[in-house]
């Protein structure tokens, strides 16, 4: 059986993607010099938060995700980031093929809260692979690519921020339930609000009100009601 080996070598920002999307660089190498026709790839990329250490500011804005940092020699789990599928085209012996992987600034998502806290350094990313290879010099073979291949690798911090500022450029991005976004939009046409951000600042201004005001409670639930 072919005995395959993987690593990541490079990463950087995709600035032409519809979305935010990282293009992670892998080389594939067959041991001897064998011959592949293709790999049915997939690989699996998990953050690895043990292997890096973080500033005071960093590790509170983690605490949602891992609690205080005295516990953290117990909650500092990996955290899923994403799983894809790669066709990497025929080679002898190794070959180099960009793994694409769209990405999301939706903060609901544990990688994106975990993402948005680094301030710099690196993140430690660990790609786990199997799939199916076809090979063979004078003939055709199907075999396995064991799950147990896998690579380390560090992504700058810097890229990713780079990726989010190409689709996002000085913004955030949160995800509503349809109800409040429509208490938001009856809000915004009542006021006359020219922008969703004039919409927020006009709701936060709204802090003043008192506590028995019944847009106040509307705020606290769905966003049905339009004062």
């Amino acid at each position: 059986m072919t005995e395959f080996s993987f690593a990541c070598v490079d990463v950087r920002a995709d600035r032409f993607a519809a979305g935010p999307t990282l293009v992670f660089r892998l080389r594939v190498t067959a041991a001897g010099g064998e011959r592949v026709h293709a790999v049915a790839l997939r690989c699996q990329i998990r953050i690895e938060p043990a292997r890096r250490g973080y500033a005071s500011a960093e590790a509170d804005g983690l605490s949602d995700l891992f609690g205080e940092r005295s516990r953290w020699g117990s909650t500092l789990q990996p955290v899923q980031f994403a799983e894809v599928a790669l066709m990497v085209p025929g080679f002898t012996g190794e070959t180099e093929t960009d793994l694409v992987v769209p990405c999301t600034y939706d903060m609901d998502i544990a990688a994106t809260r975990y993402l948005a806290a680094l301030t710099d350094g690196e993140v430690p990313l660990l790609m786990l692979f199997s799939g199916t290879a076809f090979t063979g010099a004078g003939g055709f073979r199907v075999e396995p690519v064991p799950w147990d291949r896998e690579a380390v690798f560090r992504m700058p911090v810097a890229t990713w921020r780079e990726m989010v500022e190409q689709h996002f450029p000085g913004c955030g991005w949160i995800r509503l339930s349809r109800a409040t976004m429509d208490g938001l939009l009856a809000y915004r046409s009542r006021h006359a609000l020219p922008s969703w951000e004039a919409t927020l600042e006009a709701l936060l201004g709204d802090g003043d009100r008192p506590a028995s005001d019944p847009f106040r409670a509307l705020t606290r639930t769905t966003g049905r009601t339009d004062p």
